[in-house]
């Protein structure tokens, strides 16, 4: 019972390691909607948790080649292909970056909340029958 809670509270915590990465990414994008030449960047969120899940040993944590030397996820990077040109060249949309950045802290608040059943779930279970 032990290594499957583990498995579960990692790959929770590693899809909790790339949400926040991927939040500061876009918040990023949005610091620099005004830049000249700035291009905007994300992930897919995805392919990054399927590459850290996939690497990673129980209690592990993710995976090596996924995380940068301080601690913070690295996923393979991509440049967001712009909707429509503009002069400054600068490729933020953002109306799209809001939208992301919106469900991105959804499903970030999803990923808490399914942390915090987990182990709520096992504080239920360890508890005796008499302690109600």
């Amino acid at each position: 019972m032990i290594p499957k809670l583990t498995a579960s509270l990692d790959f929770h915590g590693q899809a909790l390691r790339l949400r926040a990465e991927r939040q500061r990414l876009i918040a990023g994008n949005i610091a620099n909607a005004d830049t000249p030449g700035f291009k905007a960047r994300d992930f897919d969120f995805a392919s990054a948790l399927r590459a850290a899940s996939a690497g990673a040993a129980p209690g592990e944590g993710i995976a090596q080649g996924v995380m940068q030397p301080g601690g913070r996820p690295a996923p393979l990077l991509r440049y967001a292909l712009p909707a429509q040109t503009n002069l400054d060249s600068n490729s933020v949309d953002m109306d799209r970056e809001r939208a992301a950045f919106a469900q991105n802290a959804t499903q970030y608040e999803a990923t808490l909340r399914f942390i915090n059943g987990s182990v709520r779930t096992v504080l239920d279970a360890m508890k005796s029958h008499h302690q109600g």
